[in-house]
């Protein structure tokens, strides 16, 4: 029996999960808010209060269990500067600050084109390279005090091993900083002046090292724990259907962030100006992608209640009663720059979520459509336990609708990084709504209405 804990740092929450390296099956969870840090000098994050957290659950959970192997998995778009002590250069940036745009003029005339690159250009620091460079512009001296730049779950590998890293799938989410198809860092790095300070790109799943001997002082695990170099949390999910699956196959991400990600699918021109773009999985494949703020939304509309809706809830909203219409979120996704607004109002709360899930299934099948994706959709996190949600993108989707039961969304991936296996995690598959027909003709009124 093989146990792999996984660090898992998403935008709202951190967490670390252990995963059953033979049933695929997580057997223990904690998690705590990833909360913004307001600064000075600009937002940041707990990095210490998550490391503290690591190291207080890796000895729980190896008390109580045994851990055999770590992996991690983090949200993309983020990095974290060293001086060559090995300490922070500077605070880590969250990557929602909207700081970067005041020099976008100056970053747009240095930054590789999309087809170099497959990064749409997008607002804030969603670009690691319009982060690095605001960052060098903002504090002149930043740069000179940078030993090294590791993408976030590298952070995480390097307190435990002290190995120095960035990996493919991170690079490849929206960075600027990577060239997918030639598998190399792009023209990017060399304006910017940062050659000699990214750390060099390994595979998601090559062994970063074994744990410090003071971090098996701390956890109690040996020190031969190996520590493998880690993924991009999309990819994470991506990873256990790209290795056991055939065939054309798509993957939906959902958390604060939904991610549509295509494998076999059709060939056609990515839309960049829709949030359309080329991520880099496990293996440094380019993989189509697309995707929007769902969980974040889901928020937004939900504001704060906990409700279950009725039967007559649903029948009201199909009978064309409320749709919700884009962008709840306007600053990403395929609807930027549209200002949300409801076509109807729900006459209760319960009609208001059943027509939320509707508009996330709407928004998540318009990213299929706009990555040419065919065959199964595979929902992970949060979004495969809502049934109004898996009902609508089941009647749109004629190869099926899939969900998988993983608590995390991304752990399984990640812990699949760590073992010689091919197997996939398990699935269900969704069953067809009765009422698919009403579905996809209020689906039909939705598409009308956003053209």
């Amino acid at each position: 029996m093989t146990h792999i804990a996984v660090i898992d740092i998403g935008k709202t929450n951190a967490k670390l999960a252990l995963v059953d390296g033979d049933t695929l099956q997580e057997i223990a969870v904690e998690t705590r808010p990833n909360r913004v840090i307001p600064g000075p000098p600009w937002p940041t994050f707990d990095l210490q209060g998550h490391w503290d957290f690591i190291l207080h659950h890796l000895a729980c959970f190896h008390r109580a269990h045994g851990v055999d192997a770590i992996s991690v998995t983090t949200h993309g778009a983020s990095c974290v500067l060293l001086d060559a002590q090995g300490n922070l250069a500077a605070p880590m940036l969250d990557y929602e600050h909207p700081a970067p745009d005041d020099l976008a003029a100056a970053y747009d005339a240095i930054r590789p084109d999309f087809a170099e690159t497959g990064s749409a250009r997008l607002p804030m620091g969603l670009n690691l390279g319009a982060q690095l460079h605001w960052l060098f512009a903002t504090d002149p001296t930043l740069k000179a005090r940078t030993a090294h730049i590791l993408t976030y779950p590298q952070y995480w590998g390097f307190r435990l091993t002290g190995a120095l890293a960035s990996d493919v799938s991170s690079l490849g989410c929206h960075t600027d900083l990577w060239n997918p198809w030639g598998g190399q860092f792009s023209s990017l790095v060399s304006r910017l002046g940062i050659e000699d300070k990214l750390a060099p790109a390994r595979k998601s799943g090559d062994v970063l090292g074994h744990i410090l001997p003071e971090i098996a002082a701390q956890t109690g695990l040996r020190e031969s724990t190996p520590v493998v170099c880690g993924i991009h949390d999309s990819n994470a999910s991506l990873y256990p259907h790209l290795l056991g699956r055939t065939g054309a196959f798509n993957v939906v991400s959902t958390g604060t962030w939904v991610v549509v990600m295509s494998v076999g699918g059709n060939r056609i021109a990515l839309d960049k100006t829709r949030d359309v773009l080329v991520n880099v999985n496990a293996l440094g494949q380019p993989t189509p992608s697309a995707r929007f703020m769902g969980g974040r939304e889901y928020e937004i509309i939900r504001n704060g209640e906990t409700i279950t809706p009725t039967a007559a809830d649903r029948q009201a909203v199909l009978k064309g009663s409320a749709l919700l219409l884009p962008a709840v979120e306007p600053n990403s996704g395929p609807f930027q720059h549209r200002a949300a607004g409801w076509e109807g109002k729900p006459a209760t709360p319960g009609q208001r979520m059943v027509a939320l899930a509707h508009y996330l299934a709407l928004m998540t099948d318009t990213c299929l459509t706009l990555t040419g994706g065919q065959g199964p959709v595979i929902v992970e996190g949060p979004f495969a336990r809502n049934p109004d949600y898996l009902d609508m993108l089941t009647a749109l989707r004629p190869d099926g609708v899939e969900t998988a039961a993983s608590a995390t969304g991304t752990s399984i991936g990640a812990a699949l990084l760590c073992l010689d296996t091919a197997t996939p995690a398990p699935t269900d598959t969704h069953a067809p709504p009765k009422d698919a027909s009403a579905l996809r003709r209020l689906a039909r009124r939705w598409q009308e209405m956003t053209r």
